[in-house]
């Protein structure tokens, strides 16, 4: 049975454009958690950690923290972080992960 922590190291072994999981990411002394960009979206997103903002991925590459983060009234990146672990242990508990 494969672990939480290693179907997401599993899932950043892909380029970013191919990963279907979100991950942190350090640029310029920030963090940020990176959504990975669903079929119809143009870029990815990039949520702050701990504020409800966001702001375009290619941003994030060119500046960093001082990309241009807009307010999101629900979303922070570590709330995407719980979400997304929450459901991979659904899954494991569910016996649809295995090594």
């Amino acid at each position: 049975m494969m672990t939480i922590d290693e179907i997401f190291a599993d899932d950043r072994r892909n380029p970013p454009s191919e990963r279907s999981l979100p991950w942190e990411e350090m640029r310029g002394g920030g963090g940020g958690v990176v959504e990975p960009k669903p079929h119809w979206a143009s870029d990815m997103a990039v949520f702050r950690l701990t504020d409800r903002s966001w702001c375009s991925y290619a941003d994030w590459i060119e500046n960093g923290p001082a990309a241009r983060f807009i307010d999101h009234p629900e979303t922070r990146g570590d709330h995407l972080m719980m979400k997304a672990r929450a459901m991979i242990a659904r899954e494991i508990a569910n016996e649809l992960w295995s090594n």
